[in-house]
């Protein structure tokens, strides 16, 4: 986002904070629902983003807008959440879709965050990125462009039934839509790092050639919390190909111990002789 969207949606991110303070946990939720059910409209409708996001109109007259059409129809809190949303300037059409998106995003986190749950639904997240990468077929299936949404979103639905929150299921109906421009598994990345981040944790990507013994991953994470000065959500992908050692990306940084990196780059030092 450019300055000005970023700005526009902070108030309304501050304004979700304040309403989720003194709501419980099922209203949240719904109240996120309802703004993610607008995303999709505006998704859908790109006159209706412009006008809601036209710089000659006053954000005032955009509020208005917003509220004639949507008032009655969906709850108090939602549509008080998107008027500040809308009211805000935005430097595009299309950052103002992604601020919607984002916004219901956050109000399904902070749900499961109320609910005591949300590390739970991280890793849900996570595990079924993991499952889907897994299995060549349902990933092709899932993110298929071609698929209507509501279809991919049904097979995922009965994919997770008794297996995960409601939360999770919601998110994973959102990275399928392709949230912020995404693919589907670049979404679900997104969204763990996203529950991470509202637990004020970062994330770990730890790949190994056999599953770390919790105490290993302990260690492992505390050595990274004390590098980066903030708590790390280790998540493990095991993969045999890299034959030992551990590699680990945190944002951009990259630590690769892998035997597998070494015999490549033995590899390539003799190639050069």
């Amino acid at each position: 986002m450019q300055a000005a969207s970023r700005e526009s949606y902070k108030v309304a991110a501050e304004r979700l904070d304040a309403y989720v303070r003194g709501a419980e946990p099922s209203a949240v939720a719904s109240t996120a629902d309802a703004i993610l059910s607008v995303a999709s409209l505006l998704r859908r409708e790109p006159r209706l983003r412009r006008a809601l996001s036209e710089p000659a109109r006053s954000g005032e007259d955009r509020g208005a807008l917003l509220g004639d059409m949507l008032g009655g129809r969906i709850g108090a809190d939602a549509l008080d959440l998107l008027v500040t949303l809308v009211s805000g300037r935005w430097s595009a059409p299309s950052e103002l879709l992604g601020g919607a998106e984002r916004l219901g995003v956050e109000a399904l986190l902070a749900s499961a965050d109320k609910a005591g749950e949300l590390g739970e639904v991280e890793d849900e997240l996570f595990r079924f990125g993991q499952v889907v990468a897994g299995q060549s077929a349902l990933s092709n299936t899932l993110a298929d462009p071609v698929a209507p949404v509501e279809q991919r979103a049904t097979l995922a639905r009965e994919l997770l039934a008794d297996k995960a929150r409601p939360v999770t299921v919601r998110l994973v109906e959102v990275a399928l839509s392709g949230f912020g421009g995404r693919s589907f598994s670049g979404a679900l990345t997104r969204l763990v790092e996203l529950a991470a981040d509202r637990r004020d944790r970062q994330v770990a990507y730890v790949t190994v050639a056999a599953p770390l013994s919790d105490e290993d991953e302990r260690r492992l994470g505390a050595s990274l919390t004390a590098i980066y000065g903030r708590e790390v959500s280790v998540k493990q992908t095991v993969d045999p190909a890299v034959l030992g050692g551990v590699s680990v990306r945190v944002g951009s940084d990259l630590y690769d111990g892998t035997i597998l990196r070494r015999l490549n780059e033995s590899r390539n030092a003799l190639a050069k002789r």
